[in-house]
Parts: C-alpha cells; sequence; structure tokens
C-alpha cells in the first residue's frame, strides 16, 4: 500500500539534448543556464505522454544526472531545484520500487533488498532537494520540525500555487519514504512531517498533479486505526474531480482502503477498472501505465491473500494483451 503514488506523472525527463555552458562563467553564462533550465522545465512535460516503460525508464536515468548538472551550474535555481525534487521522488516509486515489488514477489530477498535501499536512496535526495527548495521560500525548517505546533507556524509562510507544487512534491518523496520503511519506529515518528506538508499543499491548491495530494491523504488515512470513513469520502472525492480519468485513485482506493476494510468486491471492482482501461487521457499515459502495473500485481492471489481475503476460488488476471496505439 502506498501513500498517494499518483503522483509520478511528471517525472520531467528529458534525455541528452541540453548543451549547458560548463565551462563558462560571468553573467551571460548564468542567464542562459537559467534560460536553458526554465525551458527543460517547462517542456518536461511532454514525457508523460508516452506509454513505454523501458523508454521511460531510460530517459529518467539520463534525465537525473542531467538535472545534477544543471544544480551543480545553478546551485540557487529553484528551477533545477524543483527537477531534482520531482525526478528523483518519481524515479524511486517508478522503477526502483516496482524492481523492489517485482523482486520480493518472487521470492528473490537478496535483489529485493538492493531495490530497496535504491528506493530510500532516491527517496533521500528528493527529500534534501525539496527542503533545499522550500528553504528558498522560508528557512528555519530543522527547528520547526520539533513538533506540529511548530511545523505549522513554519508552513504559514507557503500561500502560493508554486508554494503548494514544491510542497507537494517534497511531501510526496516523505512519505512514500516513510511507507517504504514502515518497519522503522524512528522513520515512521517523522510521519506527520510528511502528512502536514501534503496538507498545507491540498489546503492551497488541491488539483496539482490530478489531485494527487487528496489521493496521498486519504491513502494515509487507510491505515490500522485510522480514520477509514474520511479516507473513503477523500478517494470518491478524487474519483469525482478526476472524472476516474487518473488511476493511481483506483489503484491506491484498492491497495489501501479495499484491503485494509476487507472489501474484497470493492478491491477486486477497482484493480479491474485499472485494468480495462484504454488511454483515458494522454496527458497521464506514464501516471496510468504505472497503476497499471500494480493493478496487476495487486490482483495475485499473493496479494490479495495478504489482504485477508478468501481465495477459494480465485481467478488469476488474464495475460497482459498488447496495448492499442495511444491517440494522439
Amino acid at each position: 500500500m502506498g501513500y498517494g503514488k499518483g503522483s509520478v506523472r511528471a517525472l520531467a525527463v528529458l534525455a541528452g539534448g541540453l548543451a549547458l555552458p560548463l565551462g563558462s562563467t560571468g553573467c551571460i553564462s548564468n542567464i542562459l543556464a537559467d534560460g536553458q533550465i526554465a525551458a527543460t522545465r517547462q517542456a518536461a512535460v511532454a514525457v508523460n505522454t508516452i506509454a513505454d516503460y523501458e523508454v521511460q525508464r531510460s530517459a529518467t536515468e539520463a534525465g537525473l544526472a542531467q538535472f545534477e548538472g544543471m544544480h551543480l551550474l545553478r546551485p540557487n535555481n529553484t528551477d533545477a531545484l524543483f527537477l531534482l525534487t520531482q525526478a528523483w521522488g518519481g524515479y524511486a516509486y517508478a522503477f526502483a520500487e516496482d524492481a523492489y515489488d517485482e523482486s520480493t514477489d518472487r521470492g528473490e530477498d537478496d535483489m529485493a533488498s538492493y531495490h530497496k535501499k535504491r528506493a530510500r536512496l532516491a527517496y533521500d535526495r528528493a527529500v534534501f532537494f525539496g527542503l533545499e527548495l522550500l528553504g528558498h521560500r522560508a528557512d528555519g525548517f530543522e527547528e520547526s520540525k520539533r513538533n506540529a505546533d511548530t511545523l505549522g507556524k513554519w508552513l504559514d509562510h507557503f500561500s502560493s500555487t508554486d508554494d503548494a507544487t514544491n510542497l507537494f512534491w517534497t511531501g510526496y518523496a516523505w512519505l512514500s519514504r516513510v511507507n517504504l520503511y514502515k518497519d522503522d519506529p524512528a522513520m515512521v515518528a517523522d510521519l506527520f512531517i510528511g502528512v502536514a506538508m501534503m496538507e498545507k499543499s491540498v489546503a492551497i491548491d488541491p488539483t496539482i498533479e490530478h489531485w494527487s495530494g487528496t489521493v496521498a491523504l486519504a491513502a494515509y488515512h487507510a491505515r490500522p486505526a485510522g480514520e477509514m470513513d474520511e479516507a473513503k469520502a477523500m478517494f470518491e472525492k478524487a474519483l469525482a474531480q478526476t472524472a476516474r480519468k487518473n488511476l493511481q485513485v483506483q489503484l491506491n482506493y484498492a491497495t489501501s482502503y479495499a484491503c485494509l476494510k476487507g472489501d474484497k468486491a470493492l478491491y477486486e471492482t477497482l484493480l479491474n477498472e485499472v485494468l480495462a482501461a484504454v488511454d483515458p487521457d494522454p496527458e497521464q499515459r506514464l501516471v496510468n501505465l504505472l497503476a497499471k502495473r500494480r493493478a496487476r500485481r495487486g490482483l495475485s492471489k499473493q496479494h490479495m491473500m495478504d489482504c485477508g481475503f478468501d481465495m477459494s476460488s480465485h481467478t488469476p488476471p488474464a495475460a497482459n494483451p498488447a496495448a492499442p496505439p495511444p491517440k494522439h
């Protein structure tokens, strides 16, 4: 179960193609670098229309190195910090965690441990750059995280849509890292930080990343001893607001709420809806591709047994057919 993993739609990766003036100095080269970084951020969303998993992974890995170079050149450029926060968090979920899940399902303990560590390192880096990005708006985070009250006062400095976007991606990486290491008491003790960031982001602008902040909070509430009624209401709201086109909503609704609630019918209905969907939104092809990969695993006998469902008459999902060509 994850905390709103619908948040990877903008992995923002352009492999190659950016020739930054690595050896240049002075105001002109800085202006050129800043312009290229800003243009890269604007153009990066185009990658979300590509529904090829291997192409996405290669592009993401190349983009990470590119964005690190941008940051080295212009360490105070907030566009570069944003790209790093978003790309490292997206890479962790879309590829490192995906490999961890697959290795776990195959019983390959050594490989699962390896990929889990890769995901942790990627989330760590996303959080690091995210906090640096937020620090451009308000310093004092380290002092503020002592408790919920001090953190709330620090978050009062954020009010714009840009702030909400930055809080979303930083909070997303924070929550995902905790979910990955939910057996670590020290990690879980700081869960409130990611929750508070996501709550602030949603309070400012809930529409960011197709209501993914609301999905993240719904998944957070759908936990043992959590607020299940509130979680259900938030999932239903996200389904309505997205017209069911963000398949990560259905995925998380099933794997968090329906699983914990023991509602097998809802669980299967939601995941089968994900698998049956055909290109519901060209701008969300990547995030929906990832939802389909996880939905298929979620319908496996072992995953459903992990939810406590009666599997005496289980029928596994059909083999994944070749995807129809996307509508451009």
